[in-house]
């Protein structure tokens, strides 16, 4: 198995630059053994049995795109600089983080960064284009930071527009919970509003939440020939034992478990790494390609991904390669939008 197996053409106009006008105005292709379905995502609903199990990431996206002034230093020389950051992944509790910084060669170790809204960091070090960084509030910092940060949006998006104050909404779930915790939504999740989750309830469709606090890793792309060189970052995951109790019942019971997202199906997968599915709590860096033996998922809700990417590599696991590779070509041809802002597809797990 090589990463060009997982290589196909991608015209940049079929990369979703906005989000549709409405969540579940969307499309969405609905792959299924009997061949493909092209839908409008509010019409999930009646593609979903009664008693299927719906799991929810219900992470929030924290505003961790933040534009600083490293002011003049009084020694060593060096005038006032504009820096852009970007927080990748804590290392303490809410005040110690991995950070992307432009431009990193203008910095260094006790350089203090100013971000406004009573919000500032100190360098602790600076290895490539990566810093440590100590963040300092007057208050609270996820005050600070919601008043000084702006949403994360994907590197593709930012590098043809800026964030604005429409993707402070949109680019979050209806349903995430009040602390922000991830620097990437759980895309999947955006189509959702609650007027769709009330009527899949009266359909007799459930759901339960659990929370992968989505990674900067998630953007980064295969370099290596062969997948099982790619060094996947971990990211941190809870699944409750009331979550896992729910789980295992409607597994039990005979009714199918519908993962919203690549986020769910990779945390649920990782709880049932012994075979049941169990509460978890922790680091996970699993990686899934073709061959992996899915214990808990049947369906997968998701958008559609990048080419060479670890996320298209897990829907070939779940689908089978030639059976995505198809839908992606249909895709294509359609006008289906891609990625984050884009459409979602339906997948039926390939025996």
């Amino acid at each position: 198995m090589r990463t060009s197996d997982f290589d196909f053409d991608l015209p940049d106009d079929r990369i979703a630059l906005r989000p549709a006008d409405r969540r579940d105005r969307s499309r969405l292709l609905h792959v299924k053994g009997g061949g493909l379905g092209d839908h409008v995502f509010s019409e999930l609903p009646t593609l979903l049995r009664e008693g299927d199990l719906l799991v929810l990431n219900d992470t929030r996206v924290l505003p961790a795109a933040l534009k600083g002034v490293r002011p003049a230093r009084q020694v060593g020389g060096g005038g006032a600089v504009t820096v852009d950051v970007n927080l990748l992944s804590p290392l303490a509790e809410g005040t110690v983080w991995r950070a992307f910084a432009r431009p990193t060669k203008r910095l260094r170790a006790g350089d203090r960064l100013d971000f406004g809204a009573g919000l500032s960091g100190e360098v602790r070090r600076r290895d490539g284009g990566e810093i440590e960084l100590a963040l300092k509030a007057d208050g609270p910092i996820d005050a600070a930071l919601a008043a000084a940060g702006q949403m994360p949006l994907p590197p593709y998006i930012a590098r043809k527009r800026a964030a604005d104050e429409a993707d402070a909404d949109r680019y979050q779930t209806v349903y995430a919970r009040a602390e922000a915790s991830s620097v990437a939504a759980p895309t999947a999740g955006l189509h959702f509003t609650p007027e769709l989750l009330a009527e899949l309830e009266t359909r007799g469709i459930g759901s339960v939440r659990a929370t992968l606090h989505v990674g900067a890793g998630t953007f980064l792309p295969v370099s290596a020939e062969r997948p099982e060189d790619h060094e996947m970052h971990s990211e941190r995951g809870e699944l409750s034992a009331e979550t896992a109790a729910r789980i295992a019942e409607a597994r039990a019971e005979g009714r199918r478990i519908v993962c919203v997202g690549t986020t769910s199906l990779r945390l649920v997968e990782a709880a049932s790494a012994d075979g049941a599915i169990a509460p978890f709590s922790g680091e996970t860096d699993i990686f899934i390609t073709p061959g992996h033996r899915f214990r808990t998922c049947d369906v997968l809700l998701t958008n559609f991904h990048l080419p060479r990417s670890t996320l298209f590599m897990l829907v070939c696991a779940f689908a089978g390669t030639e059976r995505m590779k198809s839908a992606y070509a249909h895709a294509v041809e359609a006008g289906y939008r891609f990625y984050s802002y884009g459409d979602a597809c339906l997948l039926e797990r390939a025996e």
